[in-house]
């Protein structure tokens, strides 16, 4: 453990990654707080966290607006990074590439990208809508014989060093005070319908004001033991590697119509895809076997695609590949951010592959919440545990 375990908190914050630190970090910097900050992380080095292993990217091209709005308020954090972490004199680089999202589409999805460009618009993202003319104009590599129309971001849309992020979050989170113990939740008392302490794996007891759940693949089960159960699941996604032979410039996070994903990476590229739901593995932190990479995906998959939309990636050599984390939001592939029933206990999970783009927008309104009792930036009702008790999905089109 970092330090003296404390018996009490105002708040305790159970997970520590880019969504637990951002939460710290925003509730730190309110001068209206004035408490102690526990950030209960049962892995400090984070090896199988989402944030270290996801393709951290961020993008506007949502169809909700909530989720849109969290994007534009995302980037212009990420732009800004400097002047929100710098410490000690020492600013963090988390390698911000704006090489923008390219979404691809037949006709028979055409008229979606249309209504949500205008939404993204009406929003006030810089997306571009293009038919298959102006797509091979901009990306001569792009087979678009196929394709009817192309969404693409023109700024504001890219990727990001996400391990950078995360460890930027928590620098700056404990510079201010935050402190952060190694330990396990495995058992939450009662004071009415409040949650008065938690207590970890070794026995130790910590008392809270108010509970964040930022538990990431283990958020269902403290959920679970707080009495609010959550229809998060924690799913297995893959990362593949390659080089290719032929250099490709100006190449963005593309989409294609099969949903693999491809972007560049340093000199090669990264790429996955979600897998059918009849054959979508779960992850568990604590079994290796369920760890492992399916590298049929890429074979019978994924190269399959890139090849046909992109001539020059029928000569590649595929490169490492790994697994992560992925906590999908099995009633709308939302996150589900907010208060609950139990007066003092806050959710902040199932963000079904978006939590890095959207730690900076969500952690600040947590901070809020508990310090305000009220959103005050950004508006994330949209987002809250009424809607599953309601049974009003919050249906998200671009679901990668």
């Amino acid at each position: 453990m970092i330090g003296t375990v404390p018996n009490s908190a105002d708040v305790v914050i159970v997970g520590g990654a880019a969504m637990g630190s951002s939460t710290a970090y925003h509730l730190l910097s309110d001068p209206a707080f004035t408490g102690r900050v526990v950030v209960i992380e049962k892995d400090p080095t984070y090896r199988l966290s989402a944030s270290a292993l996801s393709a951290a990217s961020i993008r506007q091209q949502f169809s909700t607006r909530v989720n849109i709005a969290i994007s534009l308020y995302g980037i212009s954090f990420l732009r800004n990074i400097r002047d929100h972490f710098t410490v000690d004199g020492e600013a963090p680089d988390i390698s911000l590439q704006e090489g923008g999202y390219l979404y691809c589409a037949t006709s028979a999805g055409a008229t979606i990208l249309e209504e949500n460009q205008k939404l993204q618009a009406e929003a006030g993202a810089d997306i571009v809508l293009l038919d298959p003319a102006g797509l091979k104009e901009c990306f001569p590599w792009l087979r678009v014989d196929d394709l009817a129309a192309g969404s693409f971001g023109r700024s504001g849309e890219g990727w990001f060093d996400g391990w950078g992020l995360l460890q930027a979050f928590r620098r700056k989170a404990r510079a201010l005070g935050a402190q952060y113990v190694t330990g396990e939740v495995v058992h939450l008392e009662r004071d009415g319908s409040r949650i008065s302490a938690v207590r970890l794996a070794d026995g130790t007891r910590i008392a809270c004001g108010a509970l964040v759940n930022c538990a990431g693949s283990g958020g269902a089960h403290l959920a679970d033991l707080a009495g609010v159960p959550i229809p998060v699941a924690p799913k297995r996604r893959y990362v593949f590697t390659f080089t290719c032979r032929e250099r490709i410039a100006n190449f963005p996070m593309l989409i294609d119509v099969s949903g693999v994903y491809v972007r560049s990476e340093g000199e090669g590229f990264i790429c996955g895809v979600s897998p059918a739901t009849e054959a979508d593995p779960d992850w568990h932190d604590d079994d290796p076997a369920s760890q492992e990479v399916d590298h049929s995906l890429f074979e019978e998959i994924i190269w399959p695609a890139l090849a046909h939309r992109i001539p020059a990636f029928e000569a590649i050599r595929p490169g490492r590949a790994w697994a992560g984390p992925y906590d999908m939001c099995l009633f709308d592939h939302n996150a589900i951010v907010g208060p609950t029933a139990v007066p003092n206990f806050y959710l902040c999970n199932g963000f079904s592959g978006h939590g890095l783009q959207q730690s900076p927008a969500v952690g600040r309104g947590l901070a809020e919440l508990v310090v305000h009792g009220r959103y005050r930036t950004l508006d994330l009702t949209d987002l809250g545990y009424e809607r599953l008790l309601e049974n009003r999905p919050l249906l998200e089109r671009n679901v990668i």
